[in-house]
């Protein structure tokens, strides 16, 4: 049952993230960080229970924690790259907004064939259970995590820039009125 239901997991997974990814949306101070607490508690469970049940008949190997350190090491330059491809604009509001394009969409399926791939890796060299699958939270949360930072970074350059461009001084921005007649100065 479980070669069929973690490929489907992931796979759900990433669809839904795609999808929050492709709508524009503001860019919040804390919000990302949130949903990435709550993957990585969740990823801290599963891979206990991955090494659980990879350690149930044998230790783990040298090459099997090396595999898993590297699977979560390859999120970070994933979540670089995504995040050079998520457009930050300024809304009509001054507030920066956001949204993914089809070229974040593509390497965001990529990030999970690397993980699938990474995992099925781990799961040989481990020669049994399922601790390979087990490193999907964590290997979100630190992707999206990288991700939503930069992301967050870009926006907060872009509110700190001025809306309009700076008049040099004494360029008069309007034309100037009398206020006792009313008249152009």
């Amino acid at each position: 049952m479980h070669t069929t239901a973690g490929p489907a997991l992931a796979l759900l997974v990433v669809a839904l993230i795609v999808r929050r990814q492709l709508r524009t949306r503001p860019v919040r101070a804390a919000a990302p960080l949130i949903g990435t607490a709550v993957l990585g508690v969740l990823g801290v469970v599963a891979l206990t229970f991955g090494v659980a049940s990879a350690t149930a008949h044998h230790p783990l190997t040298a090459p099997t924690v090396a595999l898993v350190v590297l699977t979560l090491a390859l999120a970070v330059p994933l979540g670089v790259v995504r995040a050079r491809t998520v457009r930050v604009w300024r809304g009509p509001d001054g507030g920066a907004l956001r949204k993914g394009t089809a070229l974040t969409t593509a390497l965001w399926l990529g990030s999970a064939a690397v993980h699938a791939a990474m995992a099925q890796w781990i799961d040989h060299t481990a020669t049994g259970g399922l601790l390979g699958l087990s490193t999907l939270h964590l290997y979100l949360a630190v992707t999206y995590t990288v991700q939503a930072l930069l992301v967050r970074r870009r926006a907060a350059r872009l509110t700190a820039e001025p809306a309009e461009p700076a008049e040099p001084a004494g360029t008069p921005t309007d034309t100037a009125t009398d206020t006792a007649t009313g008249a152009a100065a």
